[in-house]
């Protein structure tokens, strides 16, 4: 099993940044491959708006694009997601998720992001 908490959300104008962090523990943290940040806004599903595997390789989407980074520390099972230039679009509950190399999925609870306009 994997356990993911999430940290960092908060209430920030438009144009400021917040960075979420998200630790993973669990029986399962050293087959993690997939780390990702899904946005989930008011009324909406989920959207995946950056990824990463262990091997380093990242993705982000259109959206996000050179306004989020994420990152990660495989020995500290832990993924980073710097936003800036947060617009109020980006509002919602963060949630961070984990894929195995066995492919089983996991979800943490949820950070809420608010950005003002």
């Amino acid at each position: 099993q994997v356990q993911l908490v999430e940290s960092g959300g908060g209430l920030v104008q438009a144009g400021g940044s917040l960075r979420l962090s998200c630790a993973a523990s669990g029986s399962f943290v050293s087959i993690i491959n997939v780390m990702a940040w899904y946005p989930q806004a008011p009324g909406k599903q989920r959207e995946l708006v950056a990824t990463t595997t262990r091997s380093g390789r990242t993705d982000d989407s259109d959206s996000v694009k050179r306004r989020f980074t994420i990152s990660r520390d495989n020995a500290k099972n832990t993924v980073d997601l710097q936003m800036n230039s947060l617009k109020p679009e980006d509002t919602g509950v963060y949630y961070c998720n984990t894929v195995t190399f066995a492919k089983q999925n996991y979800w943490g609870q949820g950070t809420q992001v608010t950005v003002s306009s």
